[in-house]
């Protein structure tokens, strides 16, 4: 019996098989829950082949956070897969950009607002836009849960995003507060630097990947998404039915060393 045994979770931003999306919907089929996973625009098609690689292929559902109209219909297209009477148990918040060429790599100082904004929007003010749309779905007991990277501190080369993340961690508390009455938890996952294809993408990742191998306890593998994975599944299932508000750090004991 696995500790998502007959939950609905919904995992929003899916695009390979490395990513950490790809990696909680695989983890939270094998502790039983039925997943659905979405994406859009051009991405949708490879998210679409990606989800037969699940244990069981998982519905796809297209979904831009920053859309209205998608955002709206989101519980429609729930309920065409899992039926009108359709609950979520848990939601998953697999979803961050920001402009590498602008914002990333060294460009703070330089970064224009327009591209501020949107890994603002898309890196945090989605969660609330996300969990909104779903709230017609959840109840007592839901659990709605993010990905960030720890935003305590600047990090070379994250720039914009660690303003976006930190946004992303502050907009979670708040979510937590004006949600809790109605029993839905809200908790955040800091994850150590992982090889995925967001990562990729920033200029001089590297140089935070290096860090982890002297400083981390536990040691760091940036190419096993699972460990992140099994945290997210953790929140989401009921072991942790009196924690919301929370930032649970899954990066080798990296955040509780110093210099």
């Amino acid at each position: 019996m696995g500790i998502l045994d007959g939950k609905f979770v919904l995992v929003a931003g899916v695009t390979l098989d490395t990513s950490i999306g790809f990696a909680v919907a695989k983890f939270a089929q094998e502790q039983g829950a039925t997943v659905l996973i979405s994406n859009f625009g051009q991405a949708l098609r490879i998210t679409r082949r990606i989800a037969k690689r699940l244990p069981a292929e998982a519905p796809v559902l297209e979904l831009d956070v920053t859309d209205p109209e998608h955002l709206a219909g989101l519980p429609a297209q729930v309920r065409e897969h899992l039926g009108e009477d359709a609950r979520l148990d848990g939601v998953v918040h697999s979803i961050a950009y920001g402009n590498p060429e602008t914002l990333l790599g060294g460009k703070f100082l330089d970064g224009p607002w327009d591209d501020v904004a949107q890994a603002v929007q898309v890196s945090a003010y989605s969660l609330k836009s996300l969990t909104m749309a779903c709230r017609p779905l959840l109840g007592d007991g839901s659990s709605v849960v993010g990905l960030t990277f720890d935003a305590s501190v600047a990090w070379p080369v994250y720039d914009w995003m660690g303003v976006a993340k930190a946004g992303l961690e502050s907009c979670s508390r708040y979510l937590a507060r004006d949600l809790g009455p109605e029993g839905i938890r809200v908790n955040l996952v800091s994850a150590g630097p992982l090889r995925t294809l967001a990562a990729k993408a920033i200029p001089g990742f590297e140089d935070l990947e290096t860090m982890w191998k002297t400083r981390a306890p536990l040691g760091w593998d940036n190419a096993d998404q699972e460990p992140t994975a099994r945290a997210v599944c953790a929140l989401l299932s009921d072991l942790f039915p009196a924690t919301t508000g929370e930032i649970l750090h899954v990066d080798g004991g990296f955040h509780a060393m110093g210099a």
